[in-house]
């Protein structure tokens, strides 16, 4: 406390002889520039907050990458009802093992707990029209469902190629080229909240606020230090995925470059923002972590990380439209796989800078040391 007295009486003195704007904000800038490598050399000391950081959504890319960005889907495991000595069973045993599907056959009964527990993606009862027993709802089952069908129907023609195929075989149309985007954007989410929000909490948890209150530091700089610092932070964590994306699995950027950076940044802003909002006034560690996963888990269901959002209702896409990771990747994978500009993608720009600007000046407002 003595230190900001003397700080103020020199603050006066120098004001007197007009050298206060000099001195106040070469001191301020200094301030702010030490709170920023503050922020960095506490990181870069914790090796567990690096390989969370930077390691863990490179392992996370990587896998889903290996695991989506192959060649053609398996071919399904399909059940038949009846008894394995009947010539019709065995018929059709045939033709499924001659388009390299997965058979077995079972009674009524173990087919039916096989398809309830997954074991197969339907069951066939071969009467004088073969029926198929599959869920509506599982995607490998329809799929199954149409692969036996023409198969069967290949059988019945006589030829084994009776519809003509055009395979789509450029980038940005694969399943690898739209997770990449939402990968990043669910990146840039949990960085913001844990990053900013969760840090704040856990200072305030550990009373670091009150030395902080005890020097002549503005509370506006050290908010805006420790968004900068996440800012950095991000650099190296978005380069990494993006040029493990576009040289391990070729995932196209037809936009621009400075556009696509811009989209990442503003959305970083934004989730910083909201972080910054969220741990503005908490208390405890466990309400940060529980108003955080209140905040992402709406997000990661209904946002189109893992796939489109345009699957939900006609009547809930108001709502998913207002969520801020649905503009930032919807956002991000109109720059990098379809080639939109600036100006076409402005009005979801001007969605993410809605919401930093409200939960911004909400958070600064309402901060409390303590």
């Amino acid at each position: 406390m003595t230190s900001f007295i003397g700080w103020k009486a020199t603050t006066r003195s120098r004001k007197r002889r007009g050298e206060s704007i000099k001195y106040v904000t070469m001191n301020r800038w200094h301030a702010f520039t030490q709170l920023i490598l503050s922020r960095l050399r506490e990181f870069y000391r914790e090796p567990e907050a690096i390989f969370w950081v930077y390691g863990f959504p490179l392992i996370l890319a990587i896998g889903l990458g290996i695991a989506f960005s192959g060649g053609k889907p398996e071919p399904p495991k399909v059940d038949i009802q009846g008894d394995p000595g009947d010539t019709k069973v065995q018929e059709l045993v045939k033709i499924l093992e001659s388009a390299q599907m997965k058979v077995e056959v079972h009674d009524a009964d173990e087919c039916s707990r096989r398809l309830k527990r997954g074991a197969t993606s339907l069951f066939i009862i071969p009467d004088s029209k073969p029926t198929f027993v599959f869920d509506e709802a599982r995607a490998e089952s329809v799929l199954a469902r149409r692969w036996v069908g023409e198969a069967i129907l290949e059988k019945k023609i006589g030829t084994s190629e009776p519809f003509i195929d055009s395979p789509v075989p450029e980038a940005g149309g694969r399943y690898i080229d739209f997770l990449l985007p939402g990968l990043i954007g669910m990146n840039i989410m949990g960085g913001g909240l844990f990053g900013v929000g969760f840090v704040l909490v856990d200072m305030r948890v550990r009373k670091l606020f009150k030395r902080l209150l005890a020097t002549p530091m503005r509370r506006g700089d050290f908010l805006f230090a420790i968004l900068v610092a996440r800012l950095l932070f991000l650099i190296p964590e978005m380069l990494s995925l993006l040029l493990i994306g576009y040289f391990f699995f070729h995932v196209p950027i037809f936009g621009n470059l400075l556009v696509l950076i811009l989209v990442i940044v503003v959305g970083a802003m934004m989730f910083n923002s909201i972080g910054l909002l969220i741990g503005c006034r908490t208390e405890k560690t466990e309400t940060a972590s529980g108003l955080m996963n209140l905040v992402m888990l709406p997000m990661y269901l209904l946002s189109g990380v893992f796939f489109s959002s345009k699957r939900f209702p006609e009547e809930i896409q108001p709502i998913i439209q207002a969520l801020p990771l649905t503009q930032l990747n919807d956002a991000l994978r109109e720059v990098m796989l379809e080639g939109l500009s600036l100006l076409e993608i402005a009005w979801r720009l001007g969605i993410m800078l809605a919401w930093t600007a409200v939960c911004l000046p909400l958070a600064l407002r309402w901060f409390r040391w303590r």
